[in-house]
């Protein structure tokens, strides 16, 4: 199992939302943050002064997936968040030791 995690474009959500329902994906969490990478925020004009922001909003989606349906998520992620500009996010992929529904106490790939 597969924990995906990636960190996009506030705007591109709906996109990665809808194309990741169209795979078949059931379920996932999305969470809205800030933080920067590369793109190390910008400076704005607020009355007539001007400041730094250094953290930009952010949508984090965290999808717990099998591991042979892990790269086609990924996929559709790339080419549905991609705008080709700096900041468009990235994505980490990691290996989930054990899952448990709470409200049945299936684990693992059942309870994904």
């Amino acid at each position: 199992m597969k924990l995906i995690t990636a960190i996009i474009k506030p705007f591109k959500m709906d996109d990665v939302r809808e194309a990741l329902n169209e795979i078949g994906l059931d379920g996932m969490t999305v969470t809205e943050v800030k933080g920067f990478g590369r793109q190390k925020g910008h400076t704005e004009l607020y009355r007539g002064a001007e400041y730094s922001v250094d953290f930009l909003p952010k949508i984090k989606f965290e999808i717990a997936v099998k591991d042979d349906f892990a790269e086609r998520v990924v996929d559709t992620i790339v080419s549905s968040a991609q705008t080709g500009k700096i900041g468009d996010g990235k994505i980490f992929v990691t290996n989930i030791e054990s899952i448990t529904r709470i409200r049945t106490g299936e684990t693992d790939d059942d309870a994904i």
